[in-house]
């Protein structure tokens, strides 16, 4: 078997070979390949696999992408993606080669780290994926919509002053059609991601071909646009109603009086149900926010999976919330590497440097990963027994130079 690059010549071989993976068959695109989910694959990042006698079994490709890290460092991060073996010929070594030469290939174009979405939670943590955000879906019934009444407190002066949280929005919102805005929504997603720890980019040609899903793809969406006092686009909310359910793909906004007033809006519409909102962080505020805290019913998943291919490179790049000094010992089982390393952060930055002294926590890469973003603590991976740690007090001191003032969340569908 050989694993091979692939070129635009082996898209449709691609294409067909991870559809079959799945069972499923390929939608039809438009003439010129846009309007479907591969319509921004990359060819030139993707692999085939390939029999002794030239039958494609295996598929694996990757997008450029940006991630945003904790402290704001916006970086290169490969998205993996369009992952499938056959199945007549799993369970025979060829996920495992395809992955092995992804990352040895991504570690000789310098990345230090990528990033996907699992179909199947058991199968990534073995190529050293760790889950690094999650996202909630909420459900609220549309007549235990009601919000709480403004908390008012007062001030050195007697006067009342009104919570931030709820204080009255100076702005507008106004309904388009996805096809009226393409351009708005590309442009405020694009502010979003790059404050939104967690968040990877949309690149032009995304929007620009329709791929994915809404509201990248052109279907048939409504959207609110929210506008500030000046007229300028800070939010919006892409929704549709199936019979009386209204659902919200995605409520983006730049700050949190822009997201409750299109989260007011989407609750007061009319001739609905419910409201189905799919993707909030963890820890939103919302429920909090209604009259009724029992309306919202939430779950929750995994999104997005880290997988750093350069730890100290990895670890200096992003910043921390406090100081403080660690010593990590760090396996890799996938590709059998071990490191030592002295994490050392003063003032939000980091160095990291190889180390011979005794270790405060011994971990995996994929657990590493799991923690990168501040989506899970490393006292969380302690209690779950994932990961060991041999003083007490370097638990409490992981937590707090890992964590992050607010949960990473990743939107994007790739």
């Amino acid at each position: 078997m050989e694993i091979r690059p692939t070129t635009e010549k082996d898209l449709d071989v691609f294409v067909d070979t991870l559809h079959t993976a799945f069972g499923r068959f390929p939608e039809t695109a438009a003439e010129d390949g846009s309007g479907v989910w591969w319509s921004a694959f990359e060819m030139d990042r993707g692999l085939v696999a390939v029999t002794a006698d030239g039958r494609t079994v295996g598929t694996a490709a990757a997008y450029s992408f940006e991630l945003t890290l904790p402290g704001g460092a916006v970086v290169p991060a490969p998205g993996v993606t369009a992952v499938g073996v056959v199945p007549s010929h799993r369970r025979r070594g060829v996920l495992n080669a395809m992955m092995r030469h992804q990352l040895d290939e991504l570690r000789a174009r310098g990345e230090f780290l990528s990033v996907l979405l699992a179909s199947e939670a058991p199968i990534y943590g073995r190529y050293g994926y760790g889950p690094a955000t999650y996202t909630q879906r909420m459900t609220v019934p549309r007549h235990q919509a009601g919000f709480a009444r403004p908390r008012a407190y007062g001030t050195a002066g007697g006067a009342p002053e009104t919570a931030p949280g709820s204080a009255p929005d100076s702005g507008s919102v106004e309904v388009l059609r996805r096809s009226e805005c393409g351009e708005v929504l590309e442009e405020v997603y694009d502010r979003y991601r790059r404050a939104q720890h967690g968040a990877l980019s949309r690149p032009h040609r995304w929007w620009a071909r329709g791929a994915g899903q809404p509201p990248v793809a052109a279907a048939p969406r409504y959207v609110a646009v929210h506008r500030d006092a000046a007229g300028v686009p800070d939010g919006y909310a892409v929704y549709s109603l199936d019979g009386t359910t209204l659902g919200v793909d995605e409520t983006i906004a730049l700050d949190d009086a822009v997201f409750t007033a299109l989260v007011r809006f989407v609750l007061g519409h009319d001739l609905v149900t419910e409201v189905v909102l799919k993707h909030l962080p963890p820890g939103h505020p919302l429920r909090w926010q209604l009259a009724d805290l029992r309306a919202a019913q939430a779950s929750e998943t995994d999104w997005l999976w880290v997988r750093l291919l350069d730890v100290p490179r990895a670890l200096t790049a992003r910043g921390w919330s406090a100081d403080g000094e660690l010593v990590l010992d760090v396996t890799d089982p996938f590709l059998g590497g071990r490191e030592r390393l002295l994490l050392t952060v003063r003032d939000g930055r980091a160095t990291c440097v190889p180390t011979d002294r005794e270790p405060n926590l011994s971990l995996d890469v994929a657990d590493l990963g799991a923690v990168y973003l501040g989506g899970t603590t490393p006292g969380t991976l302690v209690r779950a027994g994932h990961v060991r740690a041999h003083h007490p007090a370097a638990v409490a001191l992981a937590d707090a130079l890992f964590r992050t003032d607010r949960a990473p969340h990743c939107l994007h569908w790739f």
